[in-house]
């Protein structure tokens, strides 16, 4: 390069984003926004609700928010004109501990009916009708009548009281959109021994159901990994449990392990295995001896982990398979050259350059695992020993109609994946060469 291609190169500007870049990034930025904002809003919607409800009593019954409630009926049953009869209108408050504010009735009376005393609180204008109750206190009910003397053209009409719908109009303190938070949810579930009990049996769960649908994905790759007659009518037998309806193969379980006519406890009992049958998804837990030391054996819990493992290898299996294919074979003839055993090729070839999936698989079955709840409910309804964060969700949210003790339970198991997703991605094992 001479001495004036030199001059020319520095004055050159730095390469870098120039103007019409710029202008091209904030266009683009500008045409994504919309997409970003409503995945936000998919995404971040419900866990932003999640996380309002859990700091608030929240309780079934407080999803509908108060209200004064009204019927309509004409008494008296009158045949003729001139006959006295009395519109009726029935109210009530919806709410048991809430009172609503500024409380207007309006209506429309039926075409043929003459009203000779009208209520204190309502007034009459023509054939409209304005009551202004005021406020009205928790569990108010109250009737106001109209008498009056109906018309031929009254009697003419088929149920005329009908033809309009009175409307109800007031102000009631919302618990789910005031500005009211309370911390009692999380000191609620926090204080209760069956909390801390839940936990550690949901992590028992977890991780034991997450590890056997990984040994088990793992074998089965490594004996389909070869060629031989049938594999592939044998990869589509192995998926089987995980694209089966899960409320049909439970329900299989459920008959296979019965105590009273389940075909497992018929062979065990046949075969002189066991005595009695055996409760598998009933019993909480077994008593036996080992080395002189009385223990305990989670028996339905340990059913539930059996199931969970046999359900979802056949994810483990597609991936590892997969990753295993890829796999240079270079290396693997080097070492049986070298007098490696089919083990030691597993153990010092295979499973290091596996690492990064099974590391991957492992966080995502974890987090479905932890979060799981069909399957439990399904098998045992979180009986005997089995009842987890997601099934104490459902149980505090319906069966004890408090959704926000439900709520915080699920801010929980929100706040305790996110935590082992950041701790795991930051110091699980990679594959080899990355």
């Amino acid at each position: 390069m001479t001495a004036q291609d030199k001059t020319i190169a520095e004055r050159r500007p730095p390469k870098g984003i120039g103007p019409m870049q710029r202008r091209e990034m904030r266009l683009a930025y500008l045409m994504l926004a919309p997409t970003f904002l409503i995945i936000l809003a998919i995404v971040a919607g419900p866990l932003f609700a999640n996380f309002w409800i859990s700091f608030k009593p929240v309780q079934l019954a407080d999803l509908r928010s108060p209200s004064v409630l009204v019927n309509e009926r004409m008494r008296g049953n009158p045949e003729s004109a001139g006959d006295v009869a009395t519109l009726e209108y029935r109210m009530r408050n919806s709410s048991q501990d809430k009172e609503i504010r500024d409380v207007v009735l309006r209506d429309t009376l039926p075409d043929g009916f003459d009203v000779t005393n009208v209520p204190e609180v309502c007034a009459l204008q023509g054939a409209s009708i304005t009551c202004d109750i005021g406020t009205v206190p928790p569990k108010w009910r109250e009737r106001l009548r109209f008498e009056g003397t109906v018309t031929a053209a009254y009697l003419a009409a088929d149920r005329p009281e009908r033809a309009s719908t009175p409307e109800v109009s007031g102000d009631a303190d919302n618990v789910l959109t005031n500005l009211d938070f309370t911390f009692d949810n999380f000191v609620r579930i926090f204080d209760a021994d069956e909390f801390w009990s839940v936990l550690r049996v949901t992590f028992y769960y977890t991780i034991f159901g997450t590890a056997g649908a990984l040994v088990l994905g793992l074998f089965a790759a490594q004996l389909l990994n070869t060629t031989f007659k049938g594999r592939g009518f044998l990869r589509g037998l192995f998926l089987f449990p995980y694209v089966s309806p899960v409320i049909a193969v439970a329900f299989t379980w459920v008959v296979l392990f019965d105590p009273f006519s389940g075909t497992i406890n018929a062979l065990l009992t046949k075969m002189g295995v066991v005595a009695d049958p055996i409760n598998f998804f009933g019993q909480r837990a077994v008593e036996f001896s080992f080395f002189g030391i009385q223990m305990e054996f989670p028996l339905a819990l340990s059913t539930v982990i059996a199931f969970e493992a046999w359900r979802y290898f056949p994810l483990s299996f597609l991936f590892i398979l997969a990753r295993m294919q890829s796999l240079n074979t270079d290396i693997y003839e080097a070492a049986e050259m070298d007098g490696a055993t089919p083990l030691q090729q597993f153990w010092y070839l295979s499973l290091p350059q596996l690492m990064g999936i099974l590391s991957v698989l492992f966080l995502l079955r974890f987090i479905w695992t932890f979060n799981k709840f069909d399957d439990i409910f399904l098998l045992t309804g979180g009986n005997a020993g089995t009842r987890t964060l997601t099934v104490d969700v459902y149980e505090q949210g319906f069966a004890l109609s408090n959704l926000g003790a439900g709520a915080a339970v699920a801010v929980v198991i929100f706040v305790v994946l996110v935590t082992f997703a950041t701790l795991f991605l930051h110091f699980s094992p990679k594959e080899e060469g990355l």
